[in-house]
Formats: C-alpha cells, sequence, structure tokens
C-alpha cells in the first residue's frame, strides 16, 4: 500500500474545500439569477443579457414560458444568448424592429457603491450597452465577487476597431497611463459579435471617476465602446454568503 501523509491529506482537504466553495458559488449564482426574473411580467420587451449568472436568468424565463403562460420577447446581447434563448423557447425580436425594452437583465464584472459598472469580459460590450441604453430598467445580477469600493481592478474592456488597433492601444495606454493589450484567444486576438477588437486596460481599482473616463476613452480614434456603464445600473441581485441580497440604486428608475 502506498504511503498517505498529511500534507497530502491536506491538499486533498484544501481541494475539496475549494470545489465546495466553487458549487456554492455555482448554486448561489444560479438562485440569482432566478430572483431577477420578479422583475419580468407578460407583455414586456426583455433584453437578455450575457454571462454565468445571467444564463440562469433566460433558462427561468424559458420556462416561466412554458410552464407559467408568461410572454414575452427578448432581443438578446451576444450570439451565445441567442443561441440559448432560442433553445429555451424565448421568442426573439430585432432591436431596430420596436421602440425600446421594457428591462434588460444582464450580468457585470464589477459594480461600484454608486451602482457604476464595469462590463465587457464576455467581449459583449458593444451590444450589452446599446440594449441597456434602450431599456427603461437595468436588472443586474452578479456574485459578490464583484462588489467593489473602487472600479478597475477588473482589466476595463474596450472595443476597438481592426483598423490600426495597436495604434489605438498605444494611444489609450498614454491617456490612461496603465498597461493596455489586445486580448487574445490562444495566439490569435479575440474578435467580438461586431467583428471589432477587445483592448484591455489594467487601471488598477482607482478608477474614481468613470464618467469623466469614459468621455476621455470615446474620444479617442479607433474606440468604437468603452466597458464602462454609468447611470444605467437599477438594481443588484447579489449571491453571496448571506444568499441572495438586492439592492436597489436609490437614484434608479426602480423603487
Amino acid at each position: 500500500m502506498g504511503h498517505f501523509d498529511e500534507s497530502e491529506n491536506g491538499s486533498l482537504k484544501g481541494l475539496a474545500q475549494s470545489y465546495r466553495s466553487m458549487t456554492d458559488v455555482e448554486a448561489l449564482k444560479k438562485e440569482a439569477g432566478i430572483a431577477a426574473c420578479k422583475y419580468v411580467r407578460s407583455g414586456m420587451k426583455v433584453g437578455l443579457g450575457t454571462g454565468s449568472t445571467v444564463k440562469h436568468t433566460v433558462v427561468e424565463l424559458g420556462r416561466m414560458m412554458a410552464e407559467d403562460g408568461l410572454e414575452i420577447v427578448g432581443v438578446p446581447t451576444s450570439l451565445a444568448t441567442e443561441k440559448l434563448a432560442v433553445d429555451v423557447g424565448i421568442p426573439l425580436v430585432e432591436l431596430s424592429q420596436i421602440d425600446g425594452l421594457d428591462i434588460v437583465i444582464d450580468g457585470a464584472d464589477e459594480y461600484d457603491p454608486n451602482f457604476q459598472l464595469i462590463k465587457g469580459g464576455g467581449a459583449a460590450l458593444l451590444r450589452e450597452k446599446i440594449v441597456a441604453q434602450e431599456s427603461k430598467a437595468m436588472i443586474v445580477v452578479a456574485d459578490d465577487r464583484k462588489r467593489v469600493d473602487a472600479l478597475g481592478a477588473f482589466p476595463l474592456p474596450i472595443e476597438i476597431t481592426p483598423f490600426a488597433h495597436q495604434s489605438t492601444i498605444r494611444a489609450l495606454g498614454r491617456l490612461l497611463d496603465c498597461r493596455v493589450n489586445c486580448r487574445m484567444s490562444g495566439d490569435n486576438p479575440v474578435i467580438t459579435d461586431n467583428g471589432n477588437m477587445i483592448a484591455d486596460a489594467h487601471c488598477g481599482p482607482t478608477i474614481s471617476s468613470p464618467e469623466s473616463m469614459e468621455k476621455e476613452i470615446l474620444n479617442v480614434a479607433g474606440v468604437v465602446q468603452v466597458g464602462l456603464f454609468n447611470n444605467m445600473c437599477d438594481v443588484v441581485v447579489l449571491a453571496g454568503a448571506n444568499g441572495v441580497e438586492t439592492f436597489v440604486n436609490p437614484n434608479g428608475r426602480i423603487q
């Protein structure tokens, strides 16, 4: 028989605890995604976000349509969400075919005490922002690792044109005084659903004025959009150590 020492035992215990922690987080993310559905009513036009938490929202909305008689139409923010929505039976429309949305439910990579967001970790920030801008309300579903005192620990995604993208990246590095890199998938740049690239700005948790930063970044030629979602989020449904909690923006559109 092989020898099994205490250090190996400790490592296995650590792995088991890590696995339990991961499964607990996933269970809470599912619970939060489902909880966000309470804001959806029959007859609504719903923006369907992208990400590991909001996917549970999309699946639950499909179940509610099949089993509870919910009637909605959806506008997906990514090709991945479009496929999932079709799979679970949510009828989809083009945003250009309708006059705005009643609500969008989406994820976030970070949110601060003023309900300002960083989004774009899934490279869908342009579509997500267009949908959010066209919505009467925005619900964010996330886990409590996304709650921060200041934005920026998560690298800020910036969608840029492929043309002269290295020049745009250098200009962003000078503007933000931080490292900016082209997001890669293996040996190739990540290409968005719109045919653009993603530059990630490693600002650190220093973004104290996200509104002014957004304006400055959008002034750089070659920038299509930036993953700062300012004054858009009305409610955060958060999965954390205390279970699922709901935080309402006191300056938001849902009270």
